[in-house]
């Protein structure tokens, strides 16, 4: 068969081949929608649109926005050996909680005055009922430490010498005061203070008392007249750091005034200021506020490792959705007398204050304890003063086992027989053999000086160094007397001098 014939009966007529008019298949015209019709299909996807944005956003929400978990620590197995911080023995750390109650600790950083924590507060958040409960520590509240000058400022800086964390430092010594470690701690540089009023706008408020102080060396000046005024950042951070006033007097440096009650005038004044910018903040939160409120949190406040941003954002919710109000927020005044207390390194007396042992155990029962049962006092670890001058604590044990024999060797005696030399303190002996000068406390020269008394004798901001030689030995503690006591530490050539021991005495 031809080639050519074959193509054209076989393939090429399959090729050639038309389709019929019935295998045509035609395309039906698409149905005309009504304008409900339209109106119901844009609203499906908008609804569409806004079901996913939920989504989104509800899983970001989930990913920003979380809930913490109190810290929690399991029951040790081992019976009490009566020593701090055993079961059974010292604050609690364990327990059947109440529901969503959370504590904290904040500690004032004065970044102006080394570093200072002299400003110590804790907090509680009920947040079932809405209820934020402070309460402030005095700086010169008497702790129960091994070294002499027992200020609960001088914890931070002594941290070092016992290889702790300052802050952690501090957290433990005041869970001793409570009865219970706080949750949380918080850690603010007051210049944050001073931002945030700038963030959120001028704040009304009534200076006790006139303020006029300055010190070059720390960039410090401080001028505000008495009485209601608006404070802007600048006058905030004057307001809460001024303490007295000093002025030249035939050419000394002296100071002068000061709040009438002390430092607890000026713990008194930092709560009211606080309490009113805490208004203002809220009544200021906006789209154009939050930004600055976050980054002056992020850049002045340290939190603790077991806190984070997330949680912080679920503590904001809710505070912001349960309603928190500034009259929702109480100010404890911490239940105190004064006391005076031998001080083996000064050679004399000084001023502290004592907590009320039983009124400060109700005040914790019933705003600051996160536990369903209520706290002991044996849990609290408070320290008093004795007729006689010795220290006594509700815990039953005295840390510095030095205080009360130096007290007994400083008091005149008709008993010829010499006084038992003290040895020294054994619970430091893990540390450096020379450990931090007693000189540690800014309230310690105001409190001893005249009214009238030079500058250059107190630094309002000191803080404890090391002395720049450790002693070779540790050495037994020297009684000082009348007539040859060291002088408390007056200038920096004064305090480079002094060599001190393991239980903070002055090294003959």
């Amino acid at each position: 068969m031809n080639p050519e014939h074959r193509k054209s009966t076989q393939g090429g007529a399959r090729l050639e081949k038309k389709p019929t008019a019935s295998r045509r298949r035609e395309k039906k015209p698409r149905p005309q929608l009504t304008r409900k019709q339209k109106t119901l299909r844009i609203l499906f996807l908008v609804l569409t649109v806004i079901a996913a944005v939920i989504v989104v956003a509800a899983i970001a929400y989930r990913l920003l926005v979380v809930k913490p978990e109190p810290p929690g620590i399991t029951p040790p197995a081992m019976e009490s050996s009566g020593e701090i911080g055993d079961y059974g023995d010292g604050p609690r750390l364990y327990g059947d909680r109440k529901e969503d109650f959370f504590t904290f600790m904040l500690l004032g950083r004065d970044t102006g005055g080394g570093g200072n924590t002299d400003t110590i507060i804790v907090m509680s958040y009920d947040i079932p009922n809405q209820k934020l409960n402070v309460i402030s520590i005095p700086r010169d509240t008497m702790v129960n430490v091994p070294w002499d000058v027992k200020k609960i400022n001088s914890v931070y800086n002594y941290a070092p010498y016992y290889d702790k964390d300052g802050v952690e430092f501090v957290r433990e010594e005041v869970s001793y005061l409570i009865g219970f470690q706080p949750d949380y701690t918080f850690v603010v540089e007051w210049e944050a203070v001073g931002e945030l009023v700038d963030a959120v706008g001028p704040v009304t408020f009534d200076v006790p008392v006139k303020m006029d102080y300055e010190d070059p060396d720390q960039d410090l000046y401080i001028h505000l007249d008495a009485g209601v005024q608006e404070i802007d950042g600048d006058k905030a951070m004057q307001l809460l750091r001024w303490r007295k006033n000093n002025k030249i007097v035939d050419g000394k440096l002296v100071i002068y005034g000061g709040y009438p009650n002390g430092d607890l005038g000026r713990i008194e004044t930092q709560q009211a200021f606080l309490k009113v910018l805490f208004e203002k903040c809220l009544t200021s939160i906006g789209l154009d506020t939050i930004p600055q409120m976050a980054k002056i949190f992020v850049d002045n406040v340290d939190i603790s490792d077991n806190l984070t941003m997330n949680n912080i954002a679920w503590f904001a919710q809710e505070a912001v959705l349960g309603g928190l109000s500034v009259e929702d927020i109480n100010f404890v005044t911490l239940p105190i007398t004064s006391a005076y207390a031998y001080s083996r390194t000064y050679g004399q007396d000084l001023d502290y204050v004592v907590p009320i042992a039983d009124e400060m155990l109700e005040i914790i029962n019933q705003y600051f304890n996160p536990y369903l049962e209520d706290l002991e006092l044996n849990e609290l670890d408070i320290m008093s003063v004795n007729a006689d001058g010795t220290l006594s604590s509700t815990r039953g044990v005295v840390e510095d086992t030095k205080a009360n024999a130096a007290v007994q060797s400083s008091k005149p005696s008709s008993n010829p027989e010499p006084v038992e030399t003290v040895e020294p303190v054994t619970e430091v002996s893990e540390t450096p053999a020379s450990s931090p000068e007693a000189a540690e406390s800014p309230a310690v020269s105001p409190s001893i000086q005249p009214a009238e008394s030079p500058a250059a004798s107190i630094t309002p901001e000191a803080t404890p160094t090391p002395p720049s030689e450790p002693a070779a030995t540790p050495t037994p503690a020297v009684t000082p007397t009348s007539a040859a006591t060291p002088a408390p530490v007056s200038t920096p050539a004064a305090t480079e001098e002094i060599e001190y021991g393991p239980g903070m005495e002055p090294v003959a």
